[in-house]
């Protein structure tokens, strides 16, 4: 019976080749170690080259400051804002409806048959008061100088409504009833161009949205203050913003508590078209406005 031999293992090459193994990884770390404090050393010149800049800088900065010394610098004032004029359009007939299968604007030329029938008078509904009153305010020579700061419209409902100066009215008042069926469905009016909302609803009361410090006069024919309108807006026109409050209603009254003071500009009734129109024509005289 043989006996079987163990397997011969060359030891002398498994030991070259462990100690090639360690020489290799001893240069690579070496290898590593260099690049490593080669990188370092390219930090710490840049550091020291950006703190030298700084300190270059620093000491420009300070003498440009030493040779500034004694130089006032003086700024200039800002222009003071002129004073403007914003109109108030109180008890405006405004207001939406259901007729048949659609909503409208309620007025008393289309829809007389209709408010018959809610026992409502035809008479008080005249939105077409509003339309022509805005369209004289955004046409006046005031409103081209800049001066008109604003323009609030209250329904008789109690909604207050914002326009602002830039905005252009349409002219028909099919037109004018379709951008107010529009607003007063919506809440607001946008531009095409942008996302400017150029009408919009906002929150009562009327006095939290008027300048500081301005000046309320209301109108009213039934006042027993009389005044020559030029000679009276040249009392206190040019010193700050005037609230013009007038009626947007066929007849009545407006009573409102921030109305400081109530004039009457002719012993005849006006529409309120034509009281805006003489206001403006008074006001263009007194700021040279051409």
């Amino acid at each position: 019976m043989t006996r079987p031999y163990g397997i011969k293992v060359n030891k002398r090459k498994e030991r070259a080749e462990r100690y090639d193994k360690e020489e290799d990884e001893e240069e690579e770390q070496s290898k590593f170690e260099l690049k490593q404090k080669a990188e370092e050393s390219v930090k710490k010149a840049k550091r020291e080259s950006t703190s030298k800049a700084e300190e270059e800088d620093d000491e420009e900065s300070e003498e440009e400051s030493d040779d500034d010394v004694g130089i006032p610098i003086v700024l200039a004032d800002p222009k003071p804002e002129k004073p403007g004029v914003i109109f108030v359009l109180e008890k405006a007939s405004l207001e939406v409806a259901k007729v048949g299968k659609t909503y409208q604007l309620l007025n008393s030329e289309d829809h007389a048959s209709f408010l018959k029938k809610i026992g409502r008078s035809h008479l008080d509904y005249r939105p077409d008061i509003t339309h022509q009153a805005l369209l004289m305010i955004l046409d006046s020579p005031v409103k081209q100088a800049g001066r008109l700061k604003a323009v609030y419209v209250r329904t008789e409902l109690g909604v207050l409504i914002e326009v602002k100066p830039h905005v252009r009215i349409p002219r028909t008042y099919k037109r004018f009833a379709g951008l107010m069926l529009q607003l007063l469905q919506n809440l607001s009016i946008t531009a095409k161009d942008s996302r400017e909302k150029l009408m919009r609803v906002i929150k009562n009361p009327v006095e939290k949205h008027l300048p500081a410090g301005s000046r309320k006069i209301g109108f009213s024919r039934s006042s027993d203050k009389l005044i020559n309108m030029q000679k009276h807006l040249a009392t206190f026109c040019n010193d700050a913003d005037t609230v013009f409050v007038l009626g947007a209603m066929a007849h009545g009254k407006i009573e409102c508590d921030y109305i400081e003071d109530f004039v009457a500009i002719s012993g005849y009734p006006l529409s309120a078209a034509y009281c805006v129109a003489r206001i403006c024509e008074a006001l263009s005289t007194n700021w040279n406005i051409k």
